[in-house]
């Protein structure tokens, strides 16, 4: 049985509820007490130290533990700087050195909204009428593990986020999470011939956007190649892959499996399309060398804003149109009990949630779905 655990925003209130306790008593605590709110319940969270750097500040340091999750945050440490403070709010919530920035909303530090309220409601139980504390949450390895993660092609840079809606953290990688997939993939297979994948929430929320019912909705996280098998033996007709473009396109390279612990094809796939669709060698190596899949898209669109031509078009196409081959023929050879026969399309969006692109034989499920 697979080990669930808590979200980074979690351990972050942790190791402020113990500053605070610090400043307030002059007590180390050991174990802090965080209110998850989502579910209502209480979390003891280990306190690794405390230390009190002035009258008036303290900082204390927790550790993340997400379970049996392939989650990079897994052992780092977070800790939380909280002064008392004259003026002004009772809690202000800070992001310090780690905390990404939020480009698309005025360099906010991403911490989003059940993280801002977890660490208001715990915080200010604990401060009597007329306290005001300042509280700084900073994630000394949060910039160089921000480069693993595809939080830039969101917007987010220089930083990991404190994101997620509810204080536990399932572990979605493990068979456990799978068979819950499996079974809601169950359940709607039964009422639906045609349904749409969603690797995440992102795919999810601009899938209901356009109009798409969402009792056909299937939200897979990286599991699509069983995912894909399943809805086969299940007698599902059509499935329409609706994902970020640099999760997506891994099924194009044959990567049914997404995580990007267990392998990332996404340079190779897109120089590879590139290169059939006729680039020059320079452009070719800029796309390969591109820090990221939308770094990559970028410079394909200033291409064609530079010269009038159409390589977002071309290239995206083609990777669209690969991954339906791919995924028909993965279902074919790993559908023992099913009959092989499910249709696939494919829907590529990019970091602003606008469509890239749709395969032809998306296009038609499109038709039917809205």
């Amino acid at each position: 049985m697979s080990r669930s655990g808590y979200t980074l925003p979690v351990f972050a209130c942790a190791a402020a509820v113990a500053a605070l306790h610090w400043l307030r008593d002059r007590q180390p605590l050991t174990l802090a007490s965080v209110d998850l709110i989502e579910p209502a319940q209480i979390a003891e969270i280990p306190i690794e130290q405390v230390a009190g750097l002035s009258e008036n500040t303290a900082l204390a340091i927790a550790r993340s533990d997400p379970g049996d999750n392939l989650d990079l945050t897994k052992d780092t440490p977070i800790w939380a700087l909280v002064e008392w403070r004259e003026a002004g709010e009772a809690v202000i919530i800070k992001g310090g050195e780690g905390i990404g920035r939020q480009m698309n909303a005025g360099d906010k530090p991403a911490i989003y909204a059940y993280a801002q309220r977890l660490l208001q409601e715990n915080l200010q139980r604990m401060l009597a009428p007329g306290e005001k504390i300042t509280v700084t949450i900073i994630l000394p390895e949060g910039r160089a593990l921000a480069v693993r993660t595809s939080n830039s092609a969101f917007g987010v840079v220089e930083g990991l986020s404190l994101l997620g809606t509810t204080g536990i953290s399932q572990p979605l990688s493990t068979p456990d999470q799978l068979a819950v997939f499996r079974a809601e993939l169950q359940n709607k297979a039964s009422h639906f011939e045609s349904l749409v994948f969603c690797i995440g929430e992102n795919g999810l929320d601009l899938a209901r956007k356009l109009g798409i019912n969402p009792e056909q909705l299937v939200k897979t996280a990286n599991w699509l190649g069983p995912m894909l098998v399943e809805a086969d033996v299940l007698g599902v007709k059509e499935i329409l892959l609706f994902g970020y473009h640099g999760k997506l396109m891994k099924l194009a390279g044959g990567i049914f499996h997404t995580h990007h612990y267990l392998a990332d094809g996404r340079r190779e796939i897109l120089a590879a399309h590139c290169a059939i669709a006729g680039l020059k060698s320079p452009d070719i190596q800029a796309v390969f060398n591109s820090a990221t899949a939308e770094a990559a898209l970028t410079y394909l669109k200033s291409l064609d804003a530079a010269t009038g031509s159409d390589w977002v078009n071309q290239v995206y196409s083609a990777i669209a149109e690969t991954i339906d081959v791919r995924s028909q023929e993965y279902i074919q050879n790993h559908s023992e009990r099913g009959t092989g026969s499910t249709v696939c399309g494919s829907i590529l969006f990019d970091r602003d949630r606008k469509i890239i692109v749709k395969s032809k034989t998306a296009g038609l499920l499109m038709g039917k779905l809205c």
